[in-house]
Formats: C-alpha cells, sequence, structure tokens
C-alpha cells in the first residue's frame, strides 16, 4: 500500500494522560502534514485541534468512556465533545456490563452515544484483549443493531491490543455492516498493513508518522 493511501485510513492519535497543547498542536500539524484522516484526542483538548485543523481536514475524532467504558455519563461526554468540535466519537463499552451478561445495559450505553452524535460516526471499543471470541461477536452485533458506523478493537490501555486474529473475527462479525477499526500497539509499518490486510478499514496509531516514512 502507498504511503498516502496508508496514511488516509490512520486515525493519529495521542491519548496519553501527560499530554500537553504543545503535544496537541504537534499532532494536528502532523496530520495536515502527512494527510491522516484524523487527530484523536482526549476530550479536553477537542477544541483545541478543532482551533488548529480549521477546515475540517483532517477531522477531529474523540474518545467517550475513556479508558476503562465505567461511566454513566458518555451522553454528556458525546454532547460537549460535539460542541466542541469532535466529528467521530470512540467509545468504550462497559465491560463488565458485558462480562455479566447485561447486554441491556451494553445497548444502553452504545444508543446512547449513537443518540447524542446523530449524523456523526460512532466507533464503539470493545477492548477486545478481556473478551471472549463469542462476547466479541456479541458486542458486533449490538453495534449493528444501535447503528454505530464502526466497532474498534481496542484503547491502546488494556493489557493487549489490536490482533490480525481479532481483526478477522471482528469483520467477519459485521460482514460488511461496519466498518472495522484497529488499534493498540500498532508499531510499524509491516504490522499496520497485516491489519490491513485482515479486514482493518481504519487504523488507530501513535506512532503514525513513523509508520508511513519507515521510521520503525
Amino acid at each position: 500500500m502507498e504511503r498516502n493511501k496508508l496514511a488516509s485510513i490512520i486515525d493519529h492519535t495521542c491519548l496519553r494522560p501527560d499530554a500537553s497543547a504543545k503535544d496537541i498542536e504537534r499532532l494536528c500539524n502532523e496530520a495536515m502534514e502527512y494527510g491522516f484522516a484524523s487527530v484523536c484526542v482526549n476530550p479536553v483538548w477537542v477544541s483545541l485541534a478543532r482551533s488548529i485543523l480549521e477546515d475540517g481536514d483532517p477531522f477531529v475524532c474523540s474518545v467517550i468512556g475513556f479508558p476503562l467504558g465505567a461511566t454513566e455519563t458518555k451522553g454528556i461526554e458525546a454532547s460537549r465533545a460535539i460542541d466542541d468540535g469532535a466529528f467521530e466519537l470512540d467509545m468504550v463499552i462497559p465491560i463488565g456490563h458485558l462480562k455479566d451478561g447485561d447486554t441491556s445495559k451494553v445497548s444502553e450505553h452504545i444508543n446512547g452515544v449513537v443518540e447524542v452524535a446523530g449524523t456523526r460516526p460512532v466507533k464503539v471499543i470493545l477492548e477486545t484483549c478481556y473478551l471472549t471470541d463469542p462476547e466479541k461477536r456479541l458486542v458486533c452485533k449490538l453495534a449493528i443493531e444501535a447503528k454505530a458506523s464502526w466497532v474498534k478493537t481496542s484503547t491502546g490501555f488494556g493489557r493487549a491490543g489490536a490482533t490480525t486474529h481479532d481483526v478477522r473475527l471482528l469483520s467477519d462479525a459485521v460482514s460488511g455492516k461496519l466498518g472495522v477499526k484497529a488499534s493498540g500497539g500498532i508499531r510499524s509499518r509491516e504490522q499496520a498493513l497485516q491489519l490491513v490486510e485482515a479486514g482493518a478499514d481504519r487504523l488507530g496509531c501513535s506512532r503514525s508518522v513513523d509508520i508511513v516514512t519507515g521510521r520503525e
């Protein structure tokens, strides 16, 4: 895959707890220089990123209920992020409710964010490292029913990130009805291309510049 095409499917990401305004400014400038799809930032930085990326290309993506998914305020977070300029929202499911078999609660969280987002795409983060394969398929079903736009493997803060196994599983489970985003631990161009080959339509990377330039 040529460099520009690979860059165009990468969400250039900075979700570190110690990220500063200068880090976000650099992230946005790199996204414009290399042609990344978006910048993905914590909600506190959405307005700054939007002010830098005024024409919306790349656009601003933000995370909701991040990184644990264990909040009941995702709708409020989503509304504020949209008001601040977010175009896409990546939300973490309530993993504990899923492990308890409380699918109605998981659906409630997904539906709540999708409803607030309106026409804006919502990515549902599974945090696959904590789930069984049947649980992963179940979340894909719930995401489809909620009319989300994507399923996403990982936050990057769990005990493991994206794998080709999980990307293939998610791609099969959504059957083209949703996009698949691979995220977490993507450190090289080779790894990125393997995930794309496995079925990823979008990649979430913090080492995006190294990946597209080959500086691994």
